[in-house]
């Protein structure tokens, strides 16, 4: 399993919500540039980057800071937020992101988004599943930054895409983002056990190394981490397993 450090985007700074709320913001950083480096000096191949604002509105206000990410070359990039176009995920990709993440239109359009991967290397392509679990314990997926939830299932979402070559999807308990309150891995178990052929990554709740095993165990393919990572709540030594350039001890 491989972890993926986040970097959440939000005005230009790097920031942390709770929950999806757009009010309840932690800012960490003014120098996302910076946020990247730290990553790739742990030992991280991958990061994880969200335009918040773009996926609330669709706009994309952080694209500059994207762009200049993305000329970096020691760390991969899979990069979300507003992509609500096939141009933009494109460019993005054309830009040197490795993976275009789609999120909202993913659900609200889902006949166009497959028609999608018949123009975009599949492998390129995340799907962004995010979703709250109804009162019968089902995952419903929310939409445009969190605020919408729809009558969606997870599975029935994830099942229209398998004919299009879905490789990789990435899901969120919204309930648990930015909480640490431990991630729900009930939720990736059975994701893994429905859909055992694509690559899951998990989002939410992930507070320290523990979390990170259970989410190994459970075969998730890799974990997003945002907030625990700015906290430093995981030690080197517990990320270093899961980091895949991360260094061995001395």
């Amino acid at each position: 399993m491989e972890l993926i450090p986040a970097i959440d985007l939000k005005e230009g700074r790097c920031v942390r919500l709770l929950k999806g709320d757009f009010a309840a913001e932690t800012v960490y950083s003014n120098e996302p540039a910076a946020v990247l480096e730290r990553y790739r000096a742990l030992g991280a191949r991958r990061v994880h980057v969200v335009d918040l604002d773009g996926a609330r509105d669709g706009n994309q206000p952080n694209r500059q800071i994207i762009m200049e990410l993305a000329q970096q070359k020691q760390v991969l990039l899979q990069v979300g937020g507003g992509l609500r176009t096939l141009e933009r995920v494109k460019e993005l990709l054309d830009a040197g992101v490795e993976r275009a993440v789609i999120g909202s239109v993913a659900v609200t359009v889902s006949d166009t988004v497959a028609g999608w991967m018949s123009e975009v290397d599949p492998q390129r392509i995340v799907l962004a599943f995010d979703v709250r679990i109804d009162a019968a314990g089902v995952p419903m997926l929310t939409t445009h930054g969190w605020v919408k939830t729809s009558e969606v299932v997870l599975w029935n979402a994830v099942e229209r895409y398998l004919k299009a070559g879905l490789a990789h999807v990435l899901c969120t308990d919204v309930s648990r983002d930015g909480a640490m309150t431990g991630a729900n891995c009930d939720l990736y178990a059975e994701a893994v056990r429905r859909f055992p052929g694509l690559q899951w990554q998990a989002s939410g709740g992930v507070a320290n190394g523990r979390d990170l095993i259970k989410l190994r165990e459970c075969g998730v393919a890799a974990v997003i981490s945002g907030k625990a990572m700015l906290e430093n709540t995981i030690s080197p030594e517990e990320l270093r397993p899961f980091l895949r350039n991360a260094s061995s001890p001395a």
